[in-house]
């Protein structure tokens, strides 16, 4: 008959994590110490099930007049069917979600992944600080397709840097007094909002916009203090030419989940933009 060997199972009494405080337990050897278990063990026993990992991100405190704006929002959306009583979501053709992300040059840490002998990078910078970014607009609707499949709308209406174009100063060894150098705009207001909407964002929607469509066409974005009123003048007048009704409104406030772009777009790019060896901002454009 075979006998049982090697040593006994450490037994761990998981009842007692419950009285540890959630500050103490944020880390295996934390809570390996606080149970006198070594970190192999507190490890194993993770692994095994008897203990979850979680990630705890903060979320924006809602007030009560948040919560009834957003379900307000919400219920705004839902149109009653001329066929039935069962109401359904309207479809949202005709929106248009905007929003502003930065993009930096560079992250202030990354992992590689390297051979033994392989030497580790080194990347300098004088401050995090200092790391040169660019904020984007970007402009996305809902795609559209016929009756087989084929796309006939792409839904992409555009993404703009906020940059400029200036005179370098002075001389250097990669370029000469005077060369026009683009340059990141980093002071956000109405006014460079405004110029963006009227002359990037509402000639993209006249151009890409599909020609079947008949009624206004809305412009959703969130409250920040850039973001023009929705009864600007000079919006106004630019966004009902050429036989257009476009139209700007505000999502409620503390509600980024009821923005597309918000969801993964703006991720999914930056996702694409840090697999890029990047130098220059002309090149982080080109990246995004």
């Amino acid at each position: 008959m075979a006998k049982v060997v090697g040593r006994k199972r450490v037994q761990v009494d998981f009842n007692q994590v419950l009285d540890i405080p959630l500050r103490r337990r944020s880390n295996i050897r934390s809570l390996a110490n606080l149970l006198n278990v070594s970190k192999s063990t507190m490890h194993r026993r993770i692994k095994e099930g008897a203990l979850r990992p979680h990630t705890n991100a903060i979320k924006l405190t809602l007030t009560h007049e948040n919560k009834r704006a957003i379900l307000e929002f919400c219920l705004s959306k839902i149109s009653q069917s001329l066929s039935s009583n069962i109401p359904t979501f309207h479809d949202m053709f005709n929106v248009i979600h905007i929003d502003e992300k930065w993009f930096y040059m560079s992250k202030p840490s990354r992992r590689y992944y390297l051979v033994p002998d392989e030497d580790e990078p080194l990347r300098t910078c004088q401050s995090k600080k200092f790391i040169t970014k660019v904020m984007f607009l970007a402009a996305v609707a809902r795609p559209r397709f016929d009756a087989s499949g084929n796309e006939v709308f792409s839904g992409k209406i555009g993404i703009y840097p906020f940059t400029r174009l200036e005179p370098a100063k002075r001389s250097s060894k990669n370029r000469v007094e005077g060369t026009l150098e683009t340059k990141p705009i980093l002071s956000m207001t109405k006014e460079v909002t405004r110029s963006w909407l009227i002359e990037k964002v509402l000639p993209d929607i006249r151009a890409k916009w599909p020609r079947s469509h008949v009624g206004p066409i809305f412009i959703q974005q969130d409250n920040t203090n850039p973001h023009i009123d929705v009864n600007d003048n000079e919006f106004l007048e630019a966004a009902s030419q050429d036989g257009f009704d476009i139209r700007l409104n505000f999502q409620p406030s503390n509600s980024p989940d009821l923005n597309v772009l918000d969801l993964g777009f703006f991720r999914a790019i930056q996702s694409l933009q840090e697999q890029e060896a990047l130098g220059t901002i002309d090149e982080l454009v080109h990246a995004v």
